[in-house]
């Protein structure tokens, strides 16, 4: 596995954010008699691990663009390179105590995704893939599933929560979808569940 700077970079910068999300994550659980209390908690660890995603990124390539989920765009010197960021993914799950997030990052060149990278601390994997380079789980090539039949297949999806105008259309959506596959799971955490799907689970 041949791996750039670029992606030396973003590796690195996603498991040091991610051991700042797994900290903070072993405090959520004291926190939920207090509802209020637990969602104070999550938004500071959610801006504390963009926070360090954001110095790492820009410390490394101080010319590059920087989007995220949590702070205002950064315009590079550099306009054809930019990060894209979302420092925790599944923000409602960690919430819950339910150890199912990521770090997200990715990096484009000239309007074009070349490279990303998603973290999931809780299980110490790390999903990547570069342009040419193929998509590894930590030391592992990931290749989709081999499955042609949908009745074999487990699908992925977000559900809508109470009160989304959308949640009739879901349900209809999911009396089509149950009676013809294996299942469907609505895992709260997106980028894991493209992860997911390129390893083949």
């Amino acid at each position: 596995m041949v791996q750039s700077a670029n992606m030396n970079v973003m590796i690195a910068t996603a498991r040091k954010a991610g051991r700042a999300l797994a900290k903070d994550f072993r405090e959520v659980a004291n926190l939920q008699v207090s509802v209020t209390g637990a969602s104070d908690f999550v938004a500071r660890a959610d801006m504390h691990a963009d926070k360090v995603v954001k110095e790492e990124l820009l410390a490394a390539r101080p010319t590059y663009g920087y989007l995220a989920a949590e702070s205002s765009e950064i315009e590079g010197k550099d306009p054809t390179r930019r990060w894209i960021v979302d420092a925790m993914v599944g923000v409602t799950n960690f919430q819950h105590g339910m150890p199912h997030y990521a770090v997200t990052i990715a990096l484009e060149h000239k309007g074009e995704i070349i490279a990303g990278v998603i973290y999931d601390a809780a299980q110490d994997e790390c999903f990547f893939a570069e342009k040419g380079q193929g998509a590894w789980m930590n030391e592992t090539r990931m290749r989709v599933s081999g499955r042609r039949s949908l009745s074999d297949c487990v699908f992925a999806t977000g559900l809508p929560s109470a009160g989304r105008s959308d949640l009739p259309q879901a349900l209809t959506d999911l009396a089509q979808l149950l009676p013809v596959s294996s299942g469907v799971r609505n895992l709260g955490a997106a980028a894991l569940d493209m992860a997911y799907v390129a390893a083949g689970r």
